[in-house]
């Protein structure tokens, strides 16, 4: 097949809905789910992301109109069911998924935003937007602790990663020299920052500070009226 933008982002999604069916599966058997509730989380966390951004740019929902990324989802759902067990550390295993899953979905929303005609401000949004969105669908419905809510550099990562795409396009590279770009970018800082605890500086609340009141204000009103 030639290497067409239209086959390079149905590539990207398919790889990204795979990844992240594998991270909703974990997250099920952390939770100890049958194999009906891998499924459905995986099939939850897989596609949710694609499915918000289409839904936003206005264009038929990638798994309604090809559903072989359903069929990717509940069979790498079914195999991560019967697996699970071999992994000693699923979560540290779901964080480095989650990574890889994280760039391929930032790309593959940058790419549709600017393939929709979006300008680049509006395709950047919605590849980090989508990205985020698949990684708090399976941490809200398996209860836990959210990934991006996590202290090492996650958005940040997925903007990186965007950022790239576009600057990548608009350079003249091609579809698939440009996701490449923005998914090393965004794989790369994501899996750094999990490997050497990278963060950005957090909000420190200042102490709290006594403002004086006025003499008249600070009195008690009704001890102020009573007064002749």
């Amino acid at each position: 097949m030639s290497d067409t933008p239209a086959l390079i982002l149905f590539s990207m999604d398919m790889a990204a809905a795979i990844v992240f069916a594998a991270t909703g599966a974990l997250a099920a058997s952390r939770r100890q789910l049958d194999i009906v509730g891998f499924v459905w989380l995986a099939v939850a966390t897989g596609v949710g992301g694609g499915t918000v951004r289409d839904l936003i740019l206005g264009v038929p929902v990638f798994w309604v109109v090809n559903p072989a990324h359903i069929v990717a989802c509940v069979v790498t759902a079914t195999l991560i069911h019967f697996t699970a067990h071999l992994l000693e550390r699923r979560f540290i295993a779901l964080l480095w998924l989650d990574a890889l899953g994280m760039a391929l979905v930032t790309v593959a929303g940058t790419s549709k935003g600017l393939a929709v005609g979006a300008a680049p401000l509006i395709a950047v949004t919605m590849g980090v937007f989508t990205a985020s969105v698949g990684g708090i669908i399976r941490d809200v419905l398996s209860q836990e602790p959210s990934v991006i809510m996590r202290k090492e550099i996650y958005v940040t990562a997925a903007l990186a990663g965007a950022i790239s795409y576009v600057i990548a396009v608009q350079l003249g590279a091609g579809k698939l020299g440009a996701g490449l770009a923005g998914f090393g970018v965004a794989a790369g800082l994501r899996m750094a920052a999990l490997g050497f605890g990278w963060t950005l500086p957090v909000y420190r609340p200042r102490a709290a500070r006594d403002y004086p009141l006025d003499e008249d204000r600070s009195r008690d009103p009704g001890d102020k009226a009573g007064r002749g």
